[in-house]
């Protein structure tokens, strides 16, 4: 069938995932409102026309059933009930502040602000979350990849990604992109890595996944002992002295304890007890050690599942210890416009140990607070509790903490305990069912969006994307909500803006004077900051853009840090200059842009450590490393003899924007994935009914057989376990939500992040 005219397709991007695919889209339906036609977009600088098959499901999301328009309140009956956006926003507004006023601003939470594909929003919260005095925040990066960032940040000064499009060996630790992506153009880029004899393929995973397929390597770790693995790699690194000592002497420190450390583990003895083969691991050590470029990925196989932090700390080791930082197609740090992990401040007070004192905690449990989030496992016993610190409200935006947090029972008795629950999203989710109050957004292809998943190297791309249509009526984006929010707890009066109005008439260089001239002398302009943009700046922009008016911001503070990165991509001139060129050209290039040409010098000029050099001594890591040698691996129980990993990405899941069971095509989308020796020693067989039990909960699943599941390990999908109405408009839910089977006590002892990849369980016939 030939294509349409041009015209007729319109340039966006998917948001099922992080790497934001650049998509294009034809349009039909009811009203024009349906995406009826998907593909890939060739002019999108980063993916270039590559996407995976979820992109082709994007309309579930926009066309679904169950869009809220119009803002709800709890009744006394329980019950919810229509009111008008005045009296929802009044009502709120005066809840907010009698909590501030009488309790304290640090009894209200701030969480969530965008998921995969709408970060905009989110980044209009700050002013609100100033003005009722709200000093705690959360999302789900803090139970995933917090850990991680208290790593890198102590490291390498920042977040840091792989090139693996160019590296000669890629290692993935816990990783299956060939499902969940982690860089542009994932399924293309693995088979060229499978494909070239001269490069390697590193996997280390229980399952045999898609990845591993195409791997030339699959290191098959035991659950929760992949420390033991990536300890016995390091120390048969140290031990045949495979490490980079020119590279570590000339751009490091701390690296002589650590190697002392190493030299004394009990390589053969370690990955016997992970379950590898010694010979496995000298291949694995001496590919590392003599590879020309090695990029390293982890993700959540490790991040949620025993020793978590460590296993960063492992990673991170690997690539610093055999030179594989600043260079090119190896390892490397990313110019960011937004940055997605607040910098974590290093405390410069120690204990006799050399671990860190005195960093920010939780008020209640004295959780550690990395990167500005509260642990999502510890956040209800931050609730659940008569301590004069609790938590009394929150404010969650674009985020579903009661079906993706572990122990959702007690996440909802946590919102049942809170004075105030204020939920913006476009659906009934499993959260906004237990608020007080549900305040109707915009879907995503209704405004203008972006997201700040920009992690490549050496040339980083942005897009943002315009509305694909205007807003389904009855709702509005979150920038104006949260306007409208604070406007009616600490308004500005009009003629402390207008000047800046007709500025912005003016053009952006009128209004960058304007700004900097109002800034000095009335304070509220830069302690409202985004806000005064939407409402001055935004105005002035094409129609229906007043959303992307925060980027002004953006490109200035990035014009004003990364002026050489930014001028290689081909915009000059003195900072402001710049910034106003990047923006402009933003809002017009409808593929994206590429904002970003770096060199490897630049990963150490990002580097915020001081001194610049890397820093492989990270007490409070060594000496876990140093207390493996006791063995203490979670164990699965006599009661529950089987490992559950709850929530696998598979064909047709994504994140649970997209609740219409309807998408997920595959015959296999819900069903428990459990090894056939497993399912043979239970006498379950292949599409039967069991009865899945954990410490939590017990309930119903399809079994189907999978050979590649490691014996004594079975798998459920995420993604489900969503209410959607029926063709009759009841809701029902579908599948299993996993974390209706995960316990809040199980996460790990240094960042808090959950276990979802480790839940002890038993199978058994119905």
């Amino acid at each position: 069938m030939a294509d349409n005219a041009a015209a007729d397709w319109k340039k966006t991007a998917c948001i099922l995932c992080g790497s934001n695919c650049g998509v294009l889209v034809q349009l039909g339906g009811q009203e024009g409102r349906e995406i009826v036609r998907v593909r890939g977009d060739k002019e999108h600088p980063g993916t270039k026309g590559y996407t995976c098959n979820k992109a082709l499901q994007l309309n579930y999301y926009q066309s679904a059933k169950g869009r809220l328009t119009s803002p709800l309140r709890r009744r006394e009956d329980g019950n919810f009930e229509e009111v008008d956006w005045d009296t929802a926003i009044a009502e709120i507004s005066q809840k907010l502040i009698a909590i501030r006023d009488e309790l304290g601003g640090d009894k209200i939470v701030y969480y969530g602000g965008g998921g995969q594909g709408n970060h905009l929003g989110g980044g209009y919260s700050p002013p609100l979350r100033r003005a009722i005095g709200s000093r705690y925040r959360g999302n789900a990066l803090a139970q995933e990849k917090t850990g991680l960032s208290w790593v890198f940040d102590r490291m390498v000064g920042g977040f840091y990604h792989g090139d693996f499009e160019h590296c000669e060996t890629a290692l993935l630790v816990g990783k299956n992109p060939w499902q969940s992506n982690g860089f542009p153009r994932a399924r293309v880029v693995l088979r060229q890595l499978a494909k070239d004899p001269k490069r390697k393929l590193i996997v280390i995973d229980p399952r045999v996944t898609e990845t591993v397929e195409l791997a030339d390597i699959h290191l098959r770790v035991q659950p929760g002992r992949d420390a033991w693995l990536l300890a016995a790699i390091l120390g048969q690194l140290v031990q045949s002295d495979l490490i980079d000592h020119d590279w570590l002497a000339a751009h490091a420190q701390g690296h002589e304890a650590v190697i002392e450390a190493l030299a004394e583990i009990p390589v053969a003895e370690y990955a016997a007890f992970a379950g590898i083969a010694m010979a496995h691991v000298e291949e694995v050590a001496n590919i590392l050690g003599s590879t020309s470029s090695l990029s390293v990925l982890e993700d959540l196989g490790i991040e949620m599942a025993p020793n978590s932090t460590v296993n960063s700390y492992h990673c991170v080791l690997l690539f610093l210890l055999t030179g594989n930082f600043a260079k090119a197609g190896a390892v490397n740090l990313p110019a960011q416009l937004v940055t997605i992990f607040s910098p974590d401040k290093i405390s410069e007070t120690r204990d006799e140990r050399g671990h860190e004192t005195g960093y920010k905690t939780t008020p209640v449990t004295q959780s550690r607070i990395i990167s500005g989030l509260i642990p999502c496992n510890m956040l209800p016993d931050e609730i659940i509790t008569d301590h004069p610190g609790r938590f009394r409200a929150m404010l969650i935006e674009s985020a579903n903490p009661v079906h993706s947090l572990a122990d959702a029972k007690r996440m909802r008795e946590a919102l049942a305990a809170l004075d105030l629950v204020v939920v913006i999203d476009v659906a009934m989710t499993e959260t906004a069912q237990e608020a007080d109050y549900v305040l109707p957004a915009s879907s995503q292809y209704e405004k203008p969006e972006m997201t700040f998943f920009n992690f490549e190297f050496p040339e980083n791309c942005a897009q943002l994307r315009t509305p694909l249509m205007p807003a389904l009526p009855g709702t509005l984006s979150e920038p104006e909500i949260h306007a409208r929010l604070l406007e009616a707890i600490d308004p500005f009066d009009d003629d402390e803006l207008e000047p800046l109005r007709i500025a912005a008439s003016n053009g952006l260089e009128a209004y960058a004077m304007a700004y900097g001239a109002a800034a000095k002398v009335n304070p509220k302009i830069n302690h409202y900051g985004v806000y005064v943009l939407y409402r001055t700046l935004g105005p002035s922009l094409a129609e229906g853009m007043a959303e992307s008016a925060a980027l002004w911001g953006v490109a200035q503070m990035f014009a004003a840090t990364e002026a050489p990165s930014l001028a290689r991509a081909g915009f000059h001139g003195a900072p402001m200059q710049a910034g106003n060129k990047f923006f402009e050209t933003l809002l017009a290039a409808q593929s994206g842009l590429v904002f970003s040409v770096d060199e490897p010098e630049d990963s150490f000029r990002r580097n915020r450590l001081a001194g610049g050099s890397v820093n492989l001594h990270l007490p409070e890591m060594l000496d876990k490393i140093l207390a493996l040698d006791d063995y203490a691996a979670a164990e699965t129980t006599t009661e529950f003899p089987l490992v559950l990993s709850a929530g696998e990405r598979r064909s047709h899941t994504a994140n649970t924007v997209v609740r219409d069971p309807a998408w997920a095509k595959s015959n296999n989308a819900q069903t428990l994935a459990v090894n056939p020796a497993d399912a043979a020693s239970l006498g379950i067989g292949d599409g039967s009914t069991a009865r899945l039990t954990t410490a939590r909960d017990s309930v119903e699943v399809v079994v189907e057989l999978d050979k590649r599941m490691l014996p004594g390990t079975i798998s459920l999908p995420n993604g489900f376990g969503l209410s959607y109405p029926d063709a009759q408009g009841n809701e029902v839910v579908t599948g299993i939500s996993p974390n209706e089977l995960t316990a809040g006590e199980d996460h790990d002892d240094f960042a808090y992040t959950p276990w979802h990849k480790f839940v002890l369980a038993r199978l058994e016939r119905p």
